[in-house]
């Protein structure tokens, strides 16, 4: 069940091919190994001479050695070489293993509940601004009404900051009065 994780062994490949004993050629051995076996086993057959020629498998250019090529190197995995992507990566797999996901819904299945959602609450959306929707003749009453309680307490206040103020500012108050009623009957 566990997994190892170790360095792979160095091998040489330059060592010779050898086959039952005889040394090839140095070249691909599939190719050398279609070349031997039509040497050692004669044909027996009839077209042996188109036989051979069909059977005739030209060696590719790249299998020939050529030190002055530079040879390419495999480049070494970044993800490999990060011990927190080789955790990340061994956590997902045990996950996986288990049978929990990263994400117990598919992503398809989430945005489409997301959309319903989303739709949910716009459909709430018109049906509240339906309810609040008033008329205009509803509306002129509430403007009316709201002009006569600011009335009211402008007269509320009023009537305290009369009832607050000193004696002497009350009597002055009433002084004015008569005297205005006063002129008032002399020019009737």
């Amino acid at each position: 069940m566990g997994a190892t994780y170790a360095k792979k062994k160095a091998r040489d490949f330059k060592q010779p091919c050898t086959r039952n004993g005889k040394q090839l050629n140095g070249r691909a051995s599939a190719y050398a190994d279609l070349q031997q076996e039509e040497q050692e086993e004669p044909r027996q057959c009839q077209h042996r001479d188109m036989l051979t020629a069909a059977g005739y498998v030209p060696h590719p250019d790249y299998m020939e050695e050529d030190n002055d090529l530079i040879k390419p190197k495999k480049l070494p995995n970044p993800v490999k070489a990060s011990k927190s992507h080789q955790d990340l990566h061994r956590e997902l797999l045990m996950n996986h293993k288990r049978g929990v996901g990263a994400e117990s819904k598919p992503e398809l299945q989430r945005v489409l509940e997301q959309r319903k959602r989303e739709q949910l609450i716009k459909q709430r959306k018109v049906e509240e601004e339906a309810r609040r929707k008033i008329s205009p003749l509803e509306q002129e009453l509430l403007k009316r009404h709201k002009k006569l309680e600011e009335l009211e307490r402008e007269q509320e206040k009023q009537e305290e900051g009369a009832e607050k103020a000193p004696e002497f500012i009350k009597v002055k108050e009433n002084l004015r009065r008569t005297s205005i009623m006063n002129t008032g009957e002399k020019e009737v």
